[in-house]
Formats: C-alpha cells, structure tokens, sequence
C-alpha cells in the first residue's frame, strides 16, 4: 500500500519509532520504514547490533546516521538477535533503495511474540499514524 507516497508493505507490523517487522513462525525480520529513510535521506552507517545480544521491546539496538542526522533504532519485539545484516556495514545505502528486503537489520529469535504484537500497528494503523505527523 501507498500512503503519502510512502511504501508500507500490508503484512507487517510497526512501531511508533517507524521500525518494522516480518514474522515468521517465533523469528522475525526488522528494518526501519519507508517514512523513516526518507526522513534521514542519504544514510551512510549504520550501527547494528550484536548477534546473541538480548533485548526488550522498545530497547535501542544501535543507530542510522545519515547525511542530516543520527537516528537511535529500537526493536520493536523482545527477543535474541540470531543474525545481522552484514552487508549493511559495506552498503548501508541499502537502507534507502530498498528498506523492507535488502535493507532488513536483523533477525530476533522472539520470547514474547503474541504480547509484543499487540502493541505495534498494522499498516492500515501506521498509514493513519504517519498521515497525522505531516
């Protein structure tokens, strides 16, 4: 779906903070939106974290800097990072091209999945949060 000419894919979730998740099974994917690297424009490093650490939701996992600024990045699930996306460090510029497939940031092995759902948005609700903050 388009909204305000961002791109904000139907099958995932997102939290205030403009991360995003995929889940499958107890993992999920997480990457920063669409609003999001529009919003930094040119990100030339990002910080990631690291693999085994244990995290709560909402907690930093590092950090996007770009061109205009530095962003702190936050998961939005509780759970252990199981992998990181290497090519980020090389090609950080993949957050811009293409923020919700080559652009993901890591893979989190969930512990509290259902309740941590809940507390994020569908597209349809994220459309309508990101209409309110033009």
């Amino acid at each position: 779906m388009i909204v305000e000419g961002y791109n904000i894919p139907r099958e995932l979730y997102y939290s205030k903070e403009h991360e995003w998740i995929l889940v499958k099974k107890d993992h999920a994917t997480v990457g920063i939106t669409d609003y999001a690297q529009k919003a930094l424009h040119e990100i030339v490093y990002v910080e990631l974290p690291k693999v085994g650490s244990r995290l709560k939701q909402t907690q930093s996992i590092g950090a996007v800097e770009s061109v205009k600024a530095v962003s702190q990045v936050f998961t939005p699930i509780t759970g252990e990072v199981v992998e990181v996306n290497e090519k980020l460090a090389e090609n950080p510029e993949l957050l811009n091209k293409d923020p919700y497939n080559d652009g993901w940031i890591m893979k989190v092995r969930a512990t509290s999945l259902k309740k941590d759902l809940e507390k994020l948005m569908t597209a349809q609700q994220y459309a309508e949060y990101i209409k309110k903050l033009k």
